[in-house]
């Protein structure tokens, strides 16, 4: 029954044939998913995450993947986008991409029709009327959360296994060399590979520093799976990020595994269930909010601007 009236609502939509989903996804910024599955889109119109979303919703020109339209969806919807409430609606009134709820659905169709949508009052019949939460990605960011930060006591990576332990010493004579300290490299290695250097995510992350493909070349990395080259590549991106983020180690973990663009969107870790836990058990081995950085790497990341322009105008 939904699928019937939800494909004739899309083709009365008009504005996103196949082609044009094509046009618009090739004409957008590519966006950065984490090795584990987040999305951090770049496109910064609601339009154009909603054209994103509706073509991995449908597989037009790229793998079908509703969980990945579902959160761009929501993305659009938590800026107000008519659209993006309608189609997430949809989602949770059929199960795709989300667990199945009518009472998220009920409540998204209402949004959507106060917002002018023109075909979600005419779904709520279905659904009933609004009586449930949004969903935790509408929801506004959150202050960062607490780390439970351990002390400086033993060494977590003293008594690694044989193997582990060689990769280890590589990182931390190498690691040095990029003014980055050793134990921070090696909390973010174990928490993105575990050591291990043949790991390849289903993004297509690949090695102990689970780089992608886009910041193996933003970093000139040939073979993903070469330890060397990898630690090297990753080493080199950390680097970039805590000067970017002017030594703020919280800020540099949270991109290192979301993007910078998502930090910067968001102003702190993103709202991201897996961001969060992932910057977590990193900081558990990492204790340290700050680390040293190299200001002549990059310039600072435009959301530090506005704090150190208060201060100035605030100070004597």
């Amino acid at each position: 029954m939904f699928a019937v009236r939800r494909e004739s609502h899309r083709i009365a939509r008009g504005a996103f044939t196949a082609g044009a989903l094509v046009a618009v996804m090739l004409s957008l910024p590519v966006a950065r998913a984490t090795a584990q599955g987040d999305v951090a889109p770049a496109a910064d119109s609601q339009r154009g995450l909603v054209a994103q979303a509706l073509a991995y919703e449908h597989g037009e020109g790229v793998p079908k993947d509703q969980r990945k339209a579902s959160l761009l969806y929501c993305e659009a919807a938590r800026a107000g986008d008519a659209e993006a409430m309608y189609s997430l609606g949809w989602m949770y009134a059929n199960g795709r991409g989300v667990a199945r709820s009518d009472a998220m659905a009920a409540l998204l169709f209402a949004r959507a029709a106060a917002a002018g949508h023109v075909y979600a009052r005419q779904m709520q019949q279905y659904v009933g009327d609004e009586h449930g939460a949004i969903p935790d990605c509408m929801r506004p960011p959150e202050p960062d959360p607490p780390v439970a930060l351990m002390d400086d006591g033993p060494d977590p990576f003293a008594d690694l296994p044989r193997e582990k332990r060689k990769i280890a010493e590589l990182v931390e004579k190498m690691a040095p060399q990029y003014a980055i300290e050793p134990r921070l490299a090696l909390a973010v290695i174990a928490t993105e590979s575990n050591f291990q250097p043949d790991a390849r995510s289903v993004k297509d992350a690949r090695g102990v520093m689970q780089l992608v493909s886009e910041t193996a070349a933003r970093f000139k990395v040939t073979n993903r799976l070469n330890v060397n080259d990898n630690v090297r590549g990753g080493l080199s991106y950390l680097r970039w990020l805590l000067a970017y983020y002017e030594g703020q180690v919280t800020l540099a973990v949270a991109a290192y595994n979301a993007g910078e663009a998502a930090v910067d969107r968001y102003k702190g870790v993103p709202p991201y269930a897996e961001t969060r836990d992932y910057v977590r058990r990193v900081r558990l081995l990492y204790p340290n909010e700050r680390h040293a950085f190299d200001s002549k790497v990059v310039t600072a990341s435009p959301m530090l601007v506005p704090a150190k322009n208060k201060v100035r105008r605030e100070g004597p």
